[in-house]
Order: C-alpha cells, then structure tokens, then sequence
C-alpha cells in the first residue's frame, strides 16, 4: 500500500498557547516511511471537546488515512486523551497499546503507565501516542508496520489467508 496520509494532533496546553514550541510532529513525520505523508497537524490544547473535534474533523475529513494524536496518555489530571477518543473509535486496537507499553517498558519502566489506546473510525485508523517526541516517534516506529494491512483490511482490500483450504 502506497500514499498513506497522516494527520496529526498535536495534545498540549504549552504548545497550543504558544508557550513552548512542539517537537512531536517534526519527530513523527521523521519516522514516517516514504510510502507515508504528513498530510495534517493541529495543536490542540489538553481539553475533551478540542481533542475530540480536532480527531473528527480529520478522520470525517478525507484527507487522512491515519490520525496520530501526541500527548495527553498519561496520568496528570490534564491528561484526557484516550477519554476524548473512546466515544469516536468504532472498534478497538487494544494490541497497540499493549505493544507500545511492553516495548517501551524494556527501556522506560514507567511506560506502562501510559494510557496509550488505538481504534477506527470508519476507514481511519487512530493511534494515541505518547506525547514526548522521543516517545511518541519510537511507539509509532514500533506499530507502524501493522497500519498498511489495518487500512487494506478496513477498504475490504486485504488478501487474508489467501490459498488456505481448511
């Protein structure tokens, strides 16, 4: 699959006010693969209907085959991502998450504390992810592998078990 566009909330009160410049987009359309293109960002302060509006518009909008979301997965009382993006995701990716927290755990042990989730809207795939750079540019290295087949499978496009005869 060719010509995966991605669009990116970036979840942060410092980087929406303009109080502190944001470092995840730069680090997430740095590990995109070529066949990947940041396609759209937004800067969206830590706030339900703001996180929610934003991941609409994108997953509604057409323009994306992906929405990243970074920060807003931790435990601060500020952090409500996954909260903003339960009621949007018609099926869950719990393997996602899990992969992120186990993997991140081996160098981080904290990282099992984040509240990374993932799912789909419609044909769109959404991944929350951490909000570091560093963070959220390793977990989406880690996944990304798995996002090619998620949309061929969501377009109905996906040759599963192809020549299986049980």
């Amino acid at each position: 699959m060719s010509g995966i566009r991605v669009g990116v909330v970036v979840v942060s009160d410092k980087a929406s006010s303009g109080e502190r410049p944001d470092g995840c987009a730069g680090a997430l359309a740095a590990v995109l693969p070529p066949a990947a293109s940041l396609a759209e960002l937004l800067i969206v302060p830590d706030e339900i209907a703001a996180i929610r509006s934003a991941v609409t518009a994108m997953a509604d909008g057409g323009r994306v085959d992906v929405v990243l979301t970074a920060g807003g997965t931790g435990l601060s009382p500020r952090d409500v991502t996954p909260e903003a993006l339960a009621p949007l995701m018609g099926k869950n990716l719990p393997g996602i998450g899990e992969l992120i927290r186990m993997k991140g755990f081996e160098s981080k042990p904290t990282a099992i504390l984040s509240r990374a989730v993932a799912g789909t809207r419609g044909r769109v795939v959404i991944i929350a992810l951490p909000g570091s750079p560093r963070g959220a540019a390793e977990s989406l290295s880690l996944v990304w592998p798995a996002i090619p087949h998620a949309l061929e499978t969501l377009r109905g496009e996906a040759r599963e078990c192809a020549g299986k005869t049980d």
